[in-house]
């Protein structure tokens, strides 16, 4: 069984400024006690290309094991490693980000994609975030009635996860706004 939701999103900010935040979010050490679950992001490979004008753009995440805490406990493991593939259009104003755990497989299948567009009622002022998360927990498949409590509990805490991260966008967006007018926070 896979346990699938879907978000949206309004930012009241403009997309140049939204996909700013977007690379920050991680990054800003203000950051760290929000969103605890994120312990290291490293940036892989960046590529831009001169014909098209995309920047592509691949980072390694190293997250707290997804779920309840016995899942943990389980598998005997209690990090797990996840890869980010980013590609901003600029010309288009379109940034995706999908990622996909690369530990933990065996047991457990994670696949999130986000996409960060300007929004058709105010595209020069407001950005709407798209965020498909699919959780599949797999050696349980023979117990699923288990295996859909903890697809339930691990899409709950994306959900929480999410709600933070959004947060914290929010934050950076208005830094960014206030230091785009001179004016220190």
């Amino acid at each position: 069984m896979v346990r699938a939701y879907t978000q949206e999103y309004v930012y009241k900010h403009p997309w140049e400024r939204v996909t700013s935040a977007s690379w920050r979010k991680f990054v800003d050490p203000e950051n760290k006690r929000i969103l605890s679950h994120i312990l290291d992001v490293d940036t892989l490979n960046r590529k831009l290309d001169p014909e098209s004008g995309k920047l592509y753009t691949t980072r390694a995440i190293t997250v707290h094991t997804p779920g309840p805490w016995f899942i943990s406990k389980i598998i005997g493991q209690d990090i797990c490693h996840c890869v980010e593939s980013t590609v901003v259009d600029g010309q288009s104003r379109s940034m995706q980000l999908s990622s996909q755990n690369i530990s933990l497989q065996k047991f457990v299948e994670v696949v999130e994609k986000i996409r960060y567009d300007p929004h058709p009622d105010n595209p020069n002022e407001w950005t709407i975030c798209r965020q498909e998360t699919s959780i599949r927990i797999k050696p349980l498949s023979a117990l699923a009635s288990m295996a859909e409590k903890v697809e339930q509990r691990c899409a709950e805490r994306f959900v929480q996860n999410s709600a933070k991260g959004r947060e914290v966008m929010e934050r950076i967006c208005k830094y960014l706004e206030a230091e785009s007018r001179g004016i220190s926070l």
